[in-house]
């Protein structure tokens, strides 16, 4: 009986040990940091395919869509995020993409100092190689958007007239930031669409680090998860969750042809030729 006893007390003793032992582990697991929200990973095929159901669905429309499937305010980004440029003949400045993110936070290093033009250009140099390059220029394929989360508050150009060209040679449609670009004047130049909340003109280095790349951000006030379909327009940006996305742009889809429709009538009442925005 004792020896029962003992037994019992034994295997409970171990059990509590074992239990303290994988709760410590699961802490200092947890300390080192851990994401909560997964990345989902999709083709380039099945993102095709959804992004023919969104081919020159407005934000309005997409909205409505929204509001359809219950998430009534849900994914439009802060009006302040806008269209750098505008075509309102050929809505060039249009876009419907698949986020890929980034996330660039503030630094807390110093300045790099007085320094001589060579030490410089060094440092500089290698800010961009080691604390603020763009890992995530691989990720971008046809019909990528990027999403760009910023250093709030900071003056700095992540954006420019060069990389945003080279990200549109991979097949990025367009750029969302919560942040700044510079260079504005050649972007617009170049055609390429970007929103953002205003124009920023210093260099990333000494300014802002890049923390994490495809991983859920927060946009104009929305969460974006990578994967998510980004319409923008001169109405703004808005984010669609995937899991709804194809229910959203079929609704979405019925509003943009009842629209045209009747403005269509309109438009011949009133005597105007058509244009982009009917046919």
């Amino acid at each position: 009986m004792r020896l029962t006893i003992f037994s019992l007390v034994l295997l409970t003793a171990i059990g509590v040990g074992a239990q303290a032992a994988s709760d410590e582990a699961a802490v200092e697991s947890l300390r080192g940091g851990i994401g909560f929200i997964a990345t989902p990973v999709f083709t380039a095929a099945q993102d095709g395919e959804l992004l023919q159901l969104f081919e020159g669905l407005r934000v309005a429309d997409v909205s409505d869509g929204m509001d359809a499937v219950g998430l009534h305010n849900v994914g439009l980004m802060d009006p302040a995020i806008h269209s750098l440029w505008k075509d309102v003949e050929t809505y060039r400045h249009r876009f419907v993409g698949i986020a890929v993110t980034a996330r660039y936070v503030p630094t807390n290093r110093p300045p790099a100092g007085k320094r001589s033009v060579e030490d410089f250009d060094e440092w500089v140099g290698e800010w961009y190689t080691e604390l603020s390059p763009e890992p995530f220029d691989v990720l971008l394929r046809p019909g990528s958007a990027l999403v760009i989360d910023d250093a709030g508050g900071v003056d700095v150009g992540s954006i420019g007239s060069y990389n945003i060209l080279a990200w549109k040679q991979r097949g990025m449609v367009g750029v969302v930031t919560d942040a700044t670009a510079r260079d504005t004047d050649e972007i617009e130049t170049e055609g390429v669409p970007l929103y953002f909340r205003g124009v920023g003109r210093g260099i990333r280095p000494g300014r802002n680090e890049i923390e994490s790349v495809n991983r859920p951000v927060v946009c104009g006030g929305v969460l974006v998860i990578p994967g998510d379909v980004v319409v923008a327009d001169g109405d703004g940006v808005v984010v669609v969750p995937r899991a709804v996305a194809a229910e959203v742009a079929r609704y979405a889809r019925t509003i943009l042809d009842g629209d045209k429709a009747g403005r269509r009538e309109l438009y011949r009442e009133l005597g105007l030729p058509a244009d982009p925005s009917v046919e």
